[in-house]
């Protein structure tokens, strides 16, 4: 046993320069490739492991959070995997080809079960890739259905009603997209005063409109009060006579006769009039 030991030390002892160089070298090989070798998946992220000598993407697993230690040669592929939104600019032309200036905030993210299929059939652009474009193309073609007019005046409900298309689409892309907001649309300063006034000359004609409406209803109104009140007329002209006229001077004069204030009534004449005096107080001085 102490020959053996005795003869290990004296081989390391003859090349101790030659293992001092290749764990040196070994050393440096593990400082080298360390950020390619130990890969921490942080907190609301997954990984993708690729091999570059054993079949490439690794789409049925995907690398959860923590420390991972991989050959150097091969490559692990960290996603964020969090909702995130992508503030976007374009523009887009109109039912009669005028230039809309629009601002976007589209919030996604990719689907944390496909990652695999995500980096081997689109890659870590999917944004640039999938996203932007197939948004875009759906809003130009709803924008390109519809004048400036419509758009401005309808708040652009009518867009924002076919961003379903849009957000289906993307997502058979191995991405989820939970809302498109758009935040604005731009037009020139003349078509917006053009689109303005129209809308305010509108209201006035609807107004105008409104005004004859009442005023014709009004005078159907007068109309019908009038037929009534000639109606009445016509109906109580019909009843009178000699004696029903008789009877209301009689009424009338004992309503007065009967008042304090009534000394002396005067009223009716001929043969076959009222009385012709009726003294409800003292008598008259002589």
């Amino acid at each position: 046993m102490a020959t053996r030991r005795a003869r290990l030390k004296e081989k390391i002892r003859n090349n101790l320069p030659s293992l001092i160089i290749t764990a040196g070298i070994l050393v440096m090989f593990v400082l080298f490739f360390w950020p390619k070798i130990f890969i921490t998946i942080h907190a609301g992220e997954g990984g993708v492991l690729y091999k570059r000598f054993f079949g490439g993407t690794v789409t049925d697993k995907v690398f959860g959070e923590g420390l991972h230690v991989i050959p150097p040669w091969d490559k692990l592929q960290v996603y964020n995997v969090r909702v995130q939104t992508e503030y976007h600019d374009f523009q887009a032309l109109s039912k009669h080809g005028l230039p809309l200036g629009m601002t976007l905030a589209i919030r996604y993210r990719p689907l944390y079960q496909t990652l695999g299929l995500l980096h081997k059939n689109v890659g870590p652009d999917y944004l640039v890739k999938v996203v932007v474009p197939q948004t875009e193309g759906v809003i130009r073609q709803a924008v390109g259905q519809y004048s400036a007019e419509e758009l401005y005046s309808q708040n652009l409900a009518i867009i924002e009603g076919i961003l379903k298309e849009s957000l289906e689409k993307v997502m058979q892309r191995y991405v989820l997209i939970e809302s498109v907001v758009i935040r604005q649309v731009m037009l020139p300063d003349l078509i917006i005063d053009a689109i303005e006034k129209k809308l305010q000359e509108e209201q006035l004609a609807k107004a105008y409109d409104y005004k004859i409406a009442r005023e014709r209803k009004e005078a159907e109104r007068k109309k019908i009060e009038a037929g009534g009140i000639k109606a009445y007329n016509e109906t109580v002209s019909s009843s009178l006579n000699d004696k029903v006229l008789t009877w209301k001077g009689v009424e009338a004069t004992r309503g007065l006769a009967e008042s304090k204030n009534a000394k002396i009534v005067v009223i009716g004449s001929g043969k076959e009039g009222l009385p012709v005096i009726l003294n409800t107080g003292e008598s008259v001085a002589k």
